[in-house]
């Protein structure tokens, strides 16, 4: 849900703001992905993780031992971080984006922090209760939340400019954050004497802040270096674009396009891919917790074949259609980035995947180790290359990263779970069927579908040409019913 209406945040904005304004939204995110990083990325992936295994284990005294921890330290770094972004909004503005537009922004995005880090706590204390619909509900209340806000304020303060324009965004950000504490926290006041008071803790609180902190850190600094990273490559993005010969409203345009119009496009299919990551830290950990192997190899094996469908099928749709996706939905030209972007998508899809099996499996400090690799390889390349080839060498240096990534992980996997790799089921088939599909609709007379008008005769194309995949995908064997069934159940 929060990937489709971050899409049509884009789309909205974009049309309002236009490129250099999502420049400028695009630019000042990265600095409320660091607020979640510090205060409770790790914590919530902990928290869900060690849910899991003491559910298994019947130990509901521990559960609310570890939450009542995770939720103190969470609000108390989220406060720390509002304060520091508030005070220091001019001084990051000034030296650090070299734009003084979204001081404002700033000041306003540091208010939501707090909300966001005990929100994020307590849905993954319902994740690891494996209870995923408070989460979902949370999600679709807060980014409803967001485009209301964000509808209402941003053609009234767009008059005033680019500055009030991303303000209006971030006020969504920072209100939708409220809303959804607000939701979480009923739904954990109402739940919590039901689960969480059946037993007594067991493990002493020294022991408890412990395992906590142990196994929170690696996680909080994988994401924290990421962000800090990610934020790095936003500033040179811009800066490289200059020196390839873009003024600074041309390269803020061009960072925009790509980070704020491309990429929400592309990123569109993953929200099942997301919600399943999301969910199989939980489900692995509590597999492991009572060793069982098997269920795991299943899992990992199932949700490989799940992702690599997904993401070759949506390559496809890229591809075929780059040319006109970008032109009917924000009026720009996205042809280049959007077919290069959508090769890349496989491999982005089978990341997410990836990261929440090996978080599940314990693995914290591998995925620390090889996020640091993936964010130098692209960093490397927005610096060196970008200055001679544009934006294409930020997608080339993306594209190389997320190779490395994918091999080293499934190496990883394999090695812990042995599990069996399935290339013909996982990539062969799949790419087989896009490329038929492509194929078999060059011979489909689609010319009534133009009476729908543009827009809706590409959607009913994209539509048909899926269709016709996943027909593909059964007849050659590559998913069956059942696969359909236990996926759905899980």
């Amino acid at each position: 849900m929060e990937i489709i209406s971050n899409s049509y945040l884009s789309l909205y904005m974009s049309n309002i703001i236009g490129a250099e304004g999502m420049g400028l939204y695009q630019l000042i995110l990265p600095i409320y992905t660091l607020a979640w990083s510090i205060s409770c990325s790790g914590l919530t992936t902990t928290i869900s993780k060690l849910t899991a295994q003491e559910k298994a284990k019947h130990e509901y005294g521990n559960i609310r031992r570890f939450l009542i921890f995770a939720l103190f330290i969470s609000t108390i770094l989220g406060l720390i971080m509002t304060i520091l972004v508030f005070i220091l909004s001019n001084e990051i503005a000034t030296y650090i984006f070299k734009d003084t537009r979204v001081v404002l922004a700033l000041k306003l995005l540091s208010i939501g922090f707090p909300f966001m880090a005990f929100g994020s706590c307590i849905r993954g204390y319902f994740f690891g209760l494996q209870e995923a619909m408070i989460p979902a509900i949370s999600q679709v209340l807060e980014q409803c939340v967001r485009m209301i806000v964000i509808y209402s304020l941003s053609s009234t303060l767009i008059q005033k400019g680019l500055e009030y324009a991303c303000a209006a965004a971030v006020i969504g950000i920072a209100i939708s954050e409220i809303v959804a504490f607000l939701f979480v926290f009923i739904k954990y006041k109402q739940s919590k004497d039901k689960i969480l008071k059946k037993k007594k803790p067991s493990l002493h609180r020294r022991e408890a802040l412990r395992t906590l902190i142990i196994m929170s850190v690696p996680l909080t600094l994988n994401r924290v270096t990421g962000s800090l990273l990610s934020t790095l490559e936003n500033i040179l993005i811009p800066h490289s674009l200059q020196q390839y010969g873009f003024s600074q409203e041309e390269s803020i345009a061009e960072f925009g396009k790509i980070t704020g119009m491309a990429m929400p496009l592309i990123q569109f299919p993953s929200a099942f891919l997301i919600s399943l990551s999301i969910s199989l830290v939980p489900a692995i950990s509590e597999a492991l917790a009572i060793k069982n192997y098997k269920k795991i190899n299943f899992t990992v094996s199932k949700t490989m074949m799940f992702t690599t469908i997904i993401g070759i099928g949506t390559a496809g749709v890229f591809v075929k259609f780059s040319d006109v996706l970008g032109l009917l939905i924000y009026k720009q030209d996205l042809q280049y980035m959007l077919f290069y972007l959508g090769i890349i998508s496989p491999l982005l899809y089978m990341q997410m995947t990836l990261s929440g099996i090996l978080n599940g499996l314990g693995e914290q400090l591998f995925i620390f180790k090889n996020s640091l690799l993936s964010s130098a390889i692209s960093i490397s390349f927005v610096y060196f290359v970008v200055p001679n080839m544009g934006i294409g060498g930020f997608i080339l240096g993306w594209f190389i990263s997320l190779i490395f990534l994918c091999i080293l992980n499934i190496i990883r996997i394999y090695k812990l779970a042995k599990i069996e790799i399935q290339l013909i089921n996982w990539f062969f088939k799949p790419t087989v069927c896009i490329l038929s599909a492509c194929v078999i609709l060059e011979f489909i007379d689609t010319s009534f579908i133009n009476l729908f008008g543009q827009l809706f005769g590409v959607l009913i194309l994209i539509s048909l040409l899926l269709l016709i995949y996943l027909v593909l995908i059964f007849l050659t064997g590559c998913i069956t019913k059942n696969d359909i069934k236990r996926i759905y159940k899980k």
